[in-house]
């Protein structure tokens, strides 16, 4: 087949299925929604055709049997129910699993028949047979699962193994097959009528221990060991068998019963040990641009005029033309500049093509969750880098997913506080000059300022001293420190604890910076800043003893000799517009050897945009544009430096953030 069609047809079917999928969220929100129904039919029938077009027969039978189904609804035959549309929804995500199948292998081998059973059984039968053939259809579409009590992603369809007594456990935990030495065992305890239960859990928890490794716990550990749990939980052990489990626990006096399960096998055919549900929503790294046919115009206009200027620039090196030779360099100068603006446009991208999956991500878990949310996008049609917008997808969805699972509680808890039932939460961005900013907002329950605190300390992220001394926005910072970065949720309602600091991480390579404020009982919102477009920057470089650096000349508001300086309360401080600026000394910062101020050095003021200081510096050298590179590795996040670059001449240097400086 050829890849240029296959490619279109790929790119063209993905687009398809973010469209299919939100106007079906239309659809569910308001059943009268004719426009969406009819989008949500055309689009449809366009993915059959197109399947059937490519040779996909299996594919064009599913969409077909979704279309069938949705002209019943169009029709009036069939109602818009939670468990019709889950179905739905599990054929539409089969069909981007046979699309990202197609593109990684050329064709695909994913089974779809009971997917399509189950449509056909609603279509002949009614409504009536939809919840039942929801499991059905969701566990064979790799559905996103359901959540347990205490918010921990539960098996799909609450798929049951069975004991060694012959009882039946459902699998709930995120392990994978390969999380034990020997075989994961599901330890059904129950530790009988107690007073104290939490106390007489965790007593029997550590004698299972000093038998076997604990792998995880549902509900988790910590819930249970407070009690929370009815008659019985479950302990996912290390062990060779079930028979060995057993036999072990039996003699343990604080355990009244218990019964073991080899689910191993469980575990590799439905939880990969990955957080599915994040996987199956994960956006894909974005491979194709639309680019407007007067950038390509534009484009091929500059190539000309760069062949041109370098059969001239040839020329009169060879005729020995000095000020020809600097005159065309002047010319490629200008071209080289024009260049690269249309590029770095071409290079960008709509938001939408990433948060186009997130209402469908946010419906889904709130369903999971027993909660009602409200999702709104606002500024969808801001534009960023390619590579920005692939980096940033997966940190949104996460921020997202903390809103809803741990933001955002639940309609009754919502109802006591006097709030309304349905939740919001709004995913905004908006341009500011070359910075993006998008914040993810909810009326949650809010950051619980005393749970950080006792995570910090409990984590040795900081001292209960250092603690009493920070305010709460820098408490609430402690959440991006990777001593949050555990399974653990700071509380049950309001925590942000899960992978803030790989979100943080990841923003701050790519030169920008992410903030969170918190209101207890109104809600978060996490911002992000990121610029439009990365890698070449014009920079000016100062000299500090030994070592030169490099400052963003965006930064850059003046630039003066450090000949006025004035002590403030012990700080050094410069004044301007009536306005007080402390000097920040790079030599100290970077304790830096050899420094030798020529006179009392310089002072680079920067934009009080950014930030109202000024940096002190030996000397200022020159202007020029340089590739930077992000720091990786453990330099990664080192404060007061956003990434390096290779000057002309083979050195490295360091360029600056004056934002953590």
């Amino acid at each position: 087949m050829n890849d240029q069609y296959l490619d279109a047809f790929i790119r063209e079917s993905e687009e398809a299925i973010t469209e299919l999928n939100n106007s079906l969220l239309d659809l569910e929100s308001d059943p009268e929604d004719t426009g969406a129904m009819e989008s949500i039919f055309r689009t449809a029938h366009t993915l059959k055709g197109n399947f059937g077009a490519m040779g996909f027969d299996d594919a064009a039978s599913l969409a077909h049997a979704i279309e069938d189904l949705l002209d019943e609804m169009r029709d009036g035959n069939m109602p818009v129910t939670p468990e019709v549309m889950d179905l739905i929804f599990s054929g539409v995500d089969k069909i981007e699993a046979i699309v990202n199948e197609i593109e990684a292998e050329g064709e695909s081998h994913t089974d779809v028949d009971a997917v399509v059973d189950d449509l056909r059984t609603v279509l002949e039968e009614g409504v009536e047979a939809a919840e039942g053939a929801t499991a059905g259809g969701a566990d064979s579409a790799g559905g996103s699962g359901t959540a347990s009590g205490d918010g921990t992603e539960a098996d799909d369809t609450g798929t049951d193994a069975t004991g060694t007594d012959g009882a039946a456990v459902t699998v709930e935990t995120d392990l994978g097959p390969d999380a034990a030495d020997d075989r994961v065992i599901a330890t059904t305890v129950d530790v009988g009528e107690s007073d104290m239960l939490g106390v007489d859990a965790m007593l029997a928890i550590e004698a299972v221990e000093n038998e076997f490794e604990v792998l995880d716990a549902a509900p988790e550990r910590d819930a249970v060991e407070d009690g929370e749990f009815e008659d019985t939980f479950v302990l996912y052990l290390d062990a060779a068998d079930a028979s060995t489990v057993e036999s072990a626990i039996d003699g343990i006096g604080k355990v009244e019963s218990a019964s073991a399960t080899d689910v191993t096998d469980r575990l590799s055919a439905d939880s990969s040990g990955d957080d599915s549900d994040e996987t199956e929503h994960k956006v894909d790294e974005i491979k194709s641009v639309r680019v407007d046919v007067d950038q390509l115009d534009d484009l091929h206009g500059l190539v000309e005029q760069l062949v041109t200027s370098r059969i001239k620039l040839r020329r009169a090196v060879e005729k020995d033309d000095l000020d020809g030779a600097g005159e065309n360099l002047n010319e490629l100068d200008k071209i080289t500049a024009n260049l690269q603006n249309t590029v770095m446009d071409m290079r960008l991208i709509p938001l939408k093509k990433v948060v186009g999956k997130f209402p469908r991500l946010v419906r889904d878990l709130s369903r999971e969750l027993g909660k009602e949310v409200d999702f709104e996008i606002e500024g969808e049609d801001i534009e960023l880098d390619r590579t920005i917008l692939t980096e940033i997808s997966d940190p949104l969805m996460h921020i997202l997913r903390n809103s809803v699972d741990h933001g955002i509680e639940a309609p009754d808890v919502r109802e006591q506080k006097g709030k309304a039932r349905t939740g919001s939460v709004e995913l905004r961005a908006s341009r500011e000059r070359d910075h993006v900013i998008i914040q993810v907002e909810d009326d949650g329950a809010g950051l619980d300022v005393q749970a950080i605190k006792n995570k910090a300390i409990e984590k040795g992220v900081r001292s209960p001293e250092e603690l009493e001394a920070m305010d709460d926005s820098a408490i609430y910072d402690l959440i991006f420190h990777p001593g949050f970065s555990t399974a653990d949720e700071v509380t049950g309602t309001s925590g942000r604890g899960v992978g803030m600091d790989v979100v943080h991480d990841t923003v701050t390579q790519l030169d920008g910076s992410v903030n969170v404020e918190s209101t207890p009982d109104q809600g978060s919102t996490v911002s992000l800043r990121l610029p439009v477009t990365m890698a070449i920057v014009k920079v000016l470089f100062v000299e500090v003893g030994d070592e030169e650096y490099g400052i963003p000349l965006k930064n850059v508001d003046e630039i003066t000799r450090a000949d006025d300086r004035k002590h403030v309360n012990g700080q050094e401080v410069i004044k301007h517009n009536d306005e007080i600026y402390p000097i920040i000394h790079l030599g100290d910062t970077f304790d830096v050897p050899g420094q030798h101020a020529n006179g009392d050095g310089m002072l680079v003021r920067v934009r009080e945009s950014e930030r109202q200081v000024a940096l002190h510096c030996d000397s200022v050298n020159s202007q020029e544009e340089v590739v930077v590179k992000p720091l990786e590795g453990i330099l990664s996040g080192t404060p007061g430096l956003s990434g390096t670059a290779v000057l002309g001449d083979g050195n490295i240097v360091h360029i600056l953030d004056v934002v953590t400086l």
